[in-house]
Formats: C-alpha cells, structure tokens, sequence
C-alpha cells in the first residue's frame, strides 16, 4: 500500500464574520484561489494532474451550496476535475484529507486537494441547517430539555440514553460546552485561563511571523487585499475575559471570550502518493500516519475526539508522549480542557503558536487550516510528529497524526 503525503498547505486570512476582511468575499470565490494556491506552491503539478478535488463545509447551502467543490473547479477552468463536497461539520476538511489520502493509499488516486471552506458572513444568503420546521419532531423532548438547560439553576447534566431518551442533536454547541463543563468541573477561571493563552501565543506567532507562509493574499471586491487574520485582539487577559457576562445560561461559564469568534476563510492541503510525489520530483512535507474518527453524545461534544486520538495512536504504535506537536480546533475553551483531561493531556501541549479562540475557526476549513499550521510548528520548531484533533457539533471527533518528511 503506498503512502499518502502532503506536498504543499495553504490558508486564507482568517475574517471576522460580518465585519472582518472577508465579509464581501463569496465562499466559492474564497475557495477557488485557495486551491489555485495549493497547487501553484507544488512547483511542476499541473491541473491536469488532479484527479479529484474534496472540499470540506460545514453549512453547505446559499453560496456554498450547489456542491461548492464543483463550482470552485469551474471558475479555475478545471472542467475535467471532479469536485465532491463533504460535510462532518468541523471536521469536514480533514475528513476531505482523510478521503484523499485514502484514494492514494489504495491505488484510486495520485493526486487530490483537499480543502475546506465557510463563510459565517454569507449565509445570509443560505443555509442548509436553517430551514425552519425541517427539525425531526422525535426529538422535540430532547429540544425542551435543551430549553430548561438553558435557564438559571438547573440540575446537573446527565446524559439522557441513561433514561432510554433520545439526545438532542439539534443542541446550541454553547450549551453543550456548557454541558461539558459541568461534567469535568471545568471552572470559568480556568476556561478563561486558557483562552487567555490562547491570545497570548497568537499575538507571539503573529509578531514573529510564524503564519506568514501559511497565508494567501485576497483581493475583496472593493479592490483592497487581505493579507493578515484580523480575529485576534490584543491586550486580552484573565481580567478582561472575567468581565464578559455569560452567552448561553445567566449562571453560565461559557462566554464569548473563551469561545471562537464567528469567521470567514478557506485552507487546502496537497495530498498525493509518496511515489507519485518522489518520482515527479514533488517535494513530500509530511507522510500521514493514520487518521480516525469517533463520536459521542452530542450534548457535551469535548470528549468525543478521545477515542480517535486513541485509536490513531494505538495504530501507528505511538503514545501522546511520542508526539512532538498537538494541534486541535478550539470551538470552546471548556471543550479543549475537557478533552485534555480525558487524555491526561497537559494542555499546555495544545496549539503552542496560539488557537482558533484568538484566530476564529470558519467551520468547514478548520481540519486543513489546522493541516497547515501543524506543518508549520513541525518546520518551526524542528519537530518530528504531530496530532490534529478536532470535536465537531453531533458530537463527533477526529484525529490525524502526520510525520514530517523534510
């Protein structure tokens, strides 16, 4: 079986949703250049050499419906690739890497991009999950069990197949983390300790340049460029995070600073085989060990990326100890700690160039986004190893653990 490798990652900057730098940009538009990128930054692979494109979103409807992959495909000429979108919420793009680098492993395929993409700014103009009246009503006891979490003094969660009833998988994912904070005696201190950190190391990376080769220009359509991530704020700290009142119960501890702000981008990751690769003299950045998946109720969310981080590193004969580099999608500071936790993970080990609570996560591009950025913290660091791990809303996780190559 051949192995699969990454040649070549790319991102966008990353917008604030609504106001930010990407706010006039269609998805589809955003996605098209990103792809371009990636393959421009493989010196010698032509279109033609693509078998397929895979593209990761979250919310694919509006603008980024019509299988958005396809579209993206037509606006860079490429009439003769085929283009498929795939949706596990945030781990919808490395999913469309997992599909990829699996194509190459059994011989289906030399060479894919993976992708992903959303646009919290334009779905205005469409949604696939915002429909009203399309909830399934078996679930409606769930939803107003949802309702009452949301008050003040409710009981503790617990979780609802205990008593034969069926979880809410329509459940706001701030309440989940909510949920999750209560199961692992997560205080907001210690959340808002952490997405503390989480601007401190970002503001360190982006002083120091660490995502600038990571990053490709966009022109708006009022004709100015973006060129620089404009989430993160400067001059955060424990205090200021304390002063924001609660977003999801009165009595709650999840609030907009320990959560990821609403955003805007696209990322896409070169997957190819590590022949194809070596004999087109394609220079292989890293070798994908493995990846996995799993899932958990949906109501907590955090722990559900354990037993995929588990199963990857029991695969490749690994243990946490042996992995260089952790990088993992911060949706909720509860869900990181929660996750850590479980693992007995010091989540000091976490995303140690900054996270998405300072970044933003658009949904469908976290996987590759957080693809790029691992490669980067290999390269700058000298590392050997990394994890990518990511919870995703349904209660769902995964992981990808990849071994740098040069």
């Amino acid at each position: 079986m051949q192995h699969a490798v990454i040649t070549a990652t790319v991102r966008t900057p990353i917008g604030r949703a609504h106001k930010g730098v990407l706010a006039g940009v269609r998805p589809d538009d955003l996605l098209a250049a990103t792809v371009a990128e990636a393959v421009a930054r493989v010196p010698g692979l032509a279109a033609a050499s693509v078998d397929d494109l895979i593209v990761g979103c979250a919310l694919p409807g509006g603008e980024q419906g019509f299988n958005i992959a396809r579209i993206a495909a037509f606006l860079l000429g490429w009439d003769h690739v085929p283009g498929v979108t795939v949706n596990r919420f945030c781990t919808s793009s490395l999913q469309a890497v997992r599909m990829a680098a699996q194509a190459v492993r059994c011989g289906d395929a030399e060479v894919v991009v993976a992708a992903g993409v959303e646009s919290q700014s334009r779905l205005a103009h469409g949604s696939s999950d915002t429909w009203p009246g399309t909830e399934n009503p078996a679930f409606r006891q769930a939803a107003d069990r949802t309702a009452l979490r949301s008050l003040p003094n409710t009981a503790p969660w617990g979780d609802p197949r205990a008593r034969q009833a069926l979880p809410d998988p329509y459940i706001p994912v701030g309440l989940a983390a909510e949920n999750v904070a209560d199961v692992y005696g997560i205080t907001r201190t210690q959340m808002d300790a952490y997405a503390a950190r989480s601007h401190r190391l970002t503001q360190q990376a982006l002083a120091g340049g660490f995502h600038f080769g990571d990053i490709v220009p966009v022109k708006a359509p009022d004709g100015s460029t973006a060129t620089a991530d404009d989430c993160p704020r400067t001059g955060v700290t424990v205090e200021t995070l304390a002063a924001l009142a609660p977003r999801f119960r009165p009595d709650g501890r999840v609030t907009a600073g320990n959560s990821a702000p609403l955003s805007d981008g696209a990322a896409a990751v070169v997957v190819m085989s590590e022949d194809y690769a070596r004999t087109h003299g394609h220079l292989p950045l890293a070798r994908i060990l493995g990846t996995a998946v799993s899932a958990a109720t949906p109501e907590t969310e955090g722990p559900a990326p354990v037993a995929a981080t588990r199963s990857v590193l029991a695969r490749a004969g690994l243990s946490l100890a042996d992995v260089d580099t952790v990088a993992g999608n911060e949706p909720f500071a509860a869900q990181v700690l929660a996750y850590c936790a479980e693992l007995g993970l010091d989540p000091g080990r976490m995303n140690t160039h900054g996270g998405s609570i300072a970044l933003g996560e658009p949904y469908g591009a976290a996987g590759a986004r957080l693809t790029a950025t691992a490669l980067t913290t290999l390269r700058h660091d000298d590392h050997s190893t990394a994890l990518i791990s990511i919870v995703a809303a349904g209660g769902q996780g995964m992981a990808m653990l990849l071994e740098r190559t040069s």
